[in-house]
């Protein structure tokens, strides 16, 4: 694995959200994870052979999972790797999975930023997606946010040549700050254009639609591993 400084776990990029789960839900956890789950441990995964050779995307935030089993189903030689803290979201995602019949996504509850670097091999992912990470508008929250400098650097890293880094934020100064992360990092290359809309193979997620409601702007950003 690569010598990139660890990632500072006490500084976390995302809140903890408590909900209550009813016995499907926690069916799900029960039942369901020896089959979708990442493999526990921690050395590096063997992508190739968890995703039978297919190309691997690692989704960072997928809330309640819907726009993921959305995108997974529309694209089945796409392997997903979906990783979020939110237990009630794991425990939907995991049984729309099963209920789909999906076989091309795993599922990991946690740290994405910390999975990524810890069990991720550099050069073995086609794509990273982080879709409306927690903006922390306050300016002394500014720190915890998810894009920044070293978490561009990492995700360079990881990336396969040509591999896609795809952000997508409601909030403008968020998305300022992600172009210019993106465009100070070596290793990326911003895609023509910058800032841009939604393309349409992007479903509208749950935390989109709500900034939608509000009047804000959705900006997605697209950054590619040189070749």
């Amino acid at each position: 694995m690569t010598a990139l400084a660890d990632p500072d776990d006490t500084t976390r990029s995302y809140k903890l959200r408590r909900g209550r789960m009813g016995t499907t839900g926690r069916a799900a956890l029960e039942n369901l994870q020896d089959r979708f789950a990442l493999p526990a441990g921690e050395g590096a995964l063997d992508l190739p052979a968890l995703s039978g050779g297919a190309p691997v995307v690692l989704e960072i935030g997928f809330g309640m999972g819907a726009s993921t089993l959305a995108m997974a189903e529309a694209d089945p030689g796409t392997h997903v790797l979906a990783t979020d803290v939110h237990t009630p979201g794991v425990a939907r995602l995991l049984q729309g999975v099963d209920e789909r019949g999906l076989t091309n996504v795993h599922v990991h509850e946690g740290d994405g930023r910390m999975l990524l670097h810890r069990r991720i091999r550099p050069g073995s992912l086609a794509g990273v997606r982080v879709y409306f990470p927690d903006p922390w508008r306050k300016p002394r929250h500014h720190k915890r946010r998810l894009v920044d400098a070293g978490f561009a650097a990492l995700v360079a890293d990881r990336l396969a040549p040509g591999g896609l880094l795809h952000l997508a934020t409601d909030w403008e100064p968020y998305a300022e700050q992600m172009t210019a992360v993106l465009a100070a990092e070596p290793g990326l290359v911003l895609e023509p254009g910058g800032l841009g809309s939604r393309p349409a193979w992007r479903p509208v997620t749950g935390f989109e639609a709500r900034g939608l409601a509000l009047g804000h702007r959705v900006t997605d950003l697209f950054a590619r591993c040189p070749r």
